[in-house]
């Protein structure tokens, strides 16, 4: 077998297994998925394999700019586990700062390189490229990475190895971009929690599996809230104090509670919040401690000092019921504590 020959079945061979894993990302989207993001993630791996087939590296992740965080966090990691680094940082920051792609093939002379997940892992990093991603807009939102070259042992070539890289990086922004506006359009943009839109993505994803899961015995709790004469607010000092309020409300409700459980605006001056593994008592506890922490704040708007109050209705859900029934019972013990004076917490 000559050269050409063997140059025709290496291509060959290379061509049949992209031809493979995009044969997957097809199917993947046929797929009806438990939500979209699941169906993303599982797009992001056959992506990252993608791009390790293409340029014949040993690992391949695609980084996600999350600027409300200012973290860059892997999405998909062929070989690791999700890895989180601040902005700004690394050479995946670097990329992302200067919008070029960045090579290295001596990473710990390298200034940028970030070295500390090698020394958790034992892992040994040889040579690394950073592909910058961008948006339809031309605004940056991430990197696809591949590291340590498998068939040159001088490593990575920018050219020619970006060259074959953009295939998977450009479908890569394609989704992390359709993944960014399913973020959007599932979060509140005055209050920056997610939305009733929200809610029920994460409701049928995270808390009904649990509250289904055989043999689950950690309840799932829920405290529904609104805020007292809140119409009363906007006639007094204008929807913009008003809009002020709720930002306000909805920073101490997600400052009062643990990174696991979710916060929620259900619409208007309503909120919600899911608590798992928290039973009803523990529920009213965690309503307690948020109707005084507002009942005692201050809200400076415009040289005006405004004071609120909220009321609240606890209840933990059952599996037996659908989620708007759930969210019934929570938002009937509200009710009734607005009915019974406000700014008061009801559980039965």
């Amino acid at each position: 077998m000559d050269n050409n020959t063997a140059a025709t079945v290496t291509a060959e061979t290379l061509l049949n297994r992209i031809f493979d894993i995009t044969q997957g990302l097809y199917d993947e989207m046929q797929q009806v998925a438990k939500s979209a993001e699941d169906n993303h993630v599982r797009i992001y791996h056959l992506l990252a394999d993608l791009g390790r087939v293409l340029v014949n590296a040993d690992r391949c992740s695609f980084w996600k700019w999350d600027k409300r965080r200012h973290k860059l966090v892997t999405t998909a990691a062929v070989g690791e586990d999700q890895i989180e680094i601040d902005e700004g940082t690394g050479l995946v920051g670097k990329a992302l700062s200067t919008g070029k792609a960045i090579m290295t093939n001596d990473p710990y002379h390298c200034p940028d390189f970030n070295s500390s997940v090698d020394k958790e892992t034992g892992y040994v990093t040889k040579s690394i490229l950073v592909m910058p991603i961008i948006d339809c807009k031309g605004e940056m939102i991430g990197c696809y990475q591949a590291i340590n070259k498998l068939d040159d042992e001088n490593g990575f070539e920018l050219e020619a190895d970006c060259k074959r890289l953009s295939l998977a990086a450009f479908i890569c922004g394609l989704t992390l971009e359709s993944d960014m506006f399913l973020d959007d359009s599932q979060r509140d943009k005055l209050t920056d929690i997610k939305n009733r839109m929200g809610f029920y993505s994460d409701y049928s994803s995270r808390y009904a599996p649990k509250l289904n899961m055989a043999g689950n015995v950690a309840p799932i709790s829920m405290i529904m809230c609104d805020i007292d004469f809140f119409k009363k607010v906007n006639d007094t000092y204008g929807h913009n104090a008003g809009d002020a309020v709720l930002v306000h409300v909805a920073q101490t409700l997600k400052g009062s509670i643990r990174s696991n459980d979710g916060a929620y605006r259900w619409g208007g001056e309503e909120f919600i919040l899911v608590l798992p593994e928290a039973d009803l008592k523990a529920a009213a506890q965690v309503a307690e401690r948020i109707r005084s922490r507002i009942e005692a704040s201050v809200i400076h708007f415009e040289g005006t000092d405004i004071r609120v109050t909220m009321s609240f209705g606890c209840a933990t859900l059952s599996p037996r019921l659908t989620a708007e029934q759930n969210i019934e019972i929570a938002d009937d013990r509200l009710y009734k504590a607005k009915a019974t004076g406000r700014n008061r917490v009801i559980m039965q």
